[in-house]
């Protein structure tokens, strides 16, 4: 069983605990429609800032984990939006992550985490989230494409998350308009963002590009950025980081 079996098999047992308990409360907070997705399109190159406790590959990142003072370091650097991972077991996570955050900043938040049953949407906009990652690897065509139609009730972006060519014919079959190229293959770990570079190509402009894992420095960046690609989601560099406000603006290329 790989990584990836393990985390959806975990899912699932928590997905049916959560349903069972009911929806979380509303938090309150309105929220314009498809947010997030409009924030990426505003800026040349736009940043998704994560805030990452742990994960598989690479154990503990942050053993002090202030995420509010995260989120609002991610949002004074001028991130276009945040990402939070929710996943408990695998990645230390957890929803009350995600509605604190809602309530200390202002930018688009995504919610990370493995999306297998259609109330997990509903009950990430009960959360606060502005946008829920819809993974290729664990979904099929009918599921993608009833997940994007009832995010929409809600307003809210998915991030379509691919890997390969068959993954990203599927996004783009689904109805994509958000397309996440994972560089990390979730299966074996491997990262290469020149998995970005190469489907770039076969997506039409309309539909916003997100590069995803493996951005180290400016280098990288740039070179995505001339390949067309909209969006970088950074986790790891910037949560090891002490300074996330220099080194976001070392990334774009800029000096602190």
């Amino acid at each position: 069983m790989t990584i990836l079996d393990r985390i959806v098999e975990s899912t699932r047992k928590r997905v049916n605990a959560e349903k069972l308990a009911g929806m979380p409360q509303k938090n309150g907070i309105e929220r314009s429609p498809f947010v997030f997705e409009k924030s990426l399109r505003r800026l040349d190159m736009a940043f998704i800032c994560e805030v990452k406790k742990a994960s598989p590959s690479k154990g503990v990142i942050s053993e002090d984990f202030p995420y509010l003072d995260i989120a609002k370091e991610y949002e004074a650097a001028g991130a276009a939006a945040i990402s939070v991972l929710t996943e408990p077991e695998f990645f230390q996570g957890a929803d009350r992550h995600l509605s604190e955050i809602r309530k200390a900043v202002d930018v688009p938040l995504l919610r990370k985490d493995f999306i297998i049953d259609k109330f997990q949407i509903e009950q990430s906009a009960r959360l606060g989230a502005d946008a829920v990652l819809l993974i290729c690897a664990i979904l099929d065509h009918a599921e993608i494409a009833g997940y994007i139609e009832e995010a929409d009730r809600f307003g809210l972006s998915c991030i379509v998350e691919v890997h390969d060519e068959r993954e990203l014919r599927a996004a783009m079959d689904a109805g994509a308009r958000v397309i996440g190229v994972n560089n990390r293959d979730l299966r074996t770990f491997e990262v290469d963002i020149s998995n970005s570079i190469g489907l770039r190509k076969l997506v039409p402009e309309n539909i916003t590009f997100v590069s995803e894992s493996g951005v180290r420095n400016a280098d990288d960046v740039e070179d995505l950025r001339k390949h067309g690609v909209d969006a970088v989601l950074v986790g790891e560099a910037l949560m090891r980081s002490a300074d996330k406000k220099a080194s976001l603006t070392a990334l774009r290329g800029m000096k602190p």
